[in-house]
């Protein structure tokens, strides 16, 4: 178990649990959970820790198939630029493995951003807090909890 997945426990959080068998050789992490689970790719949600220019980090959460917008991740949270964190520095915050980055139950509680698209699903997956491992459950369960701004960042 993880401390993604004990966290929607300890909060009483409906939720499914979702395993596949990652390939070491596949690093598009999100796009193999799409495939391997047969999911639709607007509903899988990857989980991307940004630096902004005054040093705070912040998790940006956008549909696997689109690119995270940096301009409008800066705009949401009243910084002038953002940059992708490093990916050392995004495991050491977090204590997730990079693919395996969940936005639960992570380390150090930081600012998150969940793209507006996930307002319009009646349940998204995320990191289960490993690689092969998923979770599925409702967007508004998941905003309330991580208390998220949503805000449009997915450039596809």
């Amino acid at each position: 178990m993880t401390p993604a997945i004990r966290l929607l426990e300890r909060n009483a959080i409906p939720h499914e649990v979702l395993q596949y068998t990652h390939d070491p050789k596949v690093a598009a992490y999100g796009e193999e959970a799409v495939t391997a689970l047969g999911l639709t790719p607007e509903s899988v949600f990857k989980t991307l820790l940004a630096q902004l220019d005054d040093g705070r980090l912040v998790i940006a959460l956008v549909p696997v198939m689109a690119t995270l917008d940096l301009k409008g991740l800066a705009k949401a949270a009243g910084a002038r630029k953002a940059k992708m964190a490093d990916p050392t520095l995004a495991e050491r915050t977090t204590g997730y493995v990079v693919g395996g980055i969940s936005p639960l139950g992570q380390r150090k509680r930081l600012p998150t951003f969940v793209d507006d698209s996930a307002r319009a699903l009646s349940s998204l997956y995320v990191s289960g807090g490993r690689r092969g491992l998923e979770i599925c459950l409702a967007p508004t369960a998941l905003i309330a909890l991580l208390e998220a701004t949503t805000a449009p960042l997915a450039r596809t």
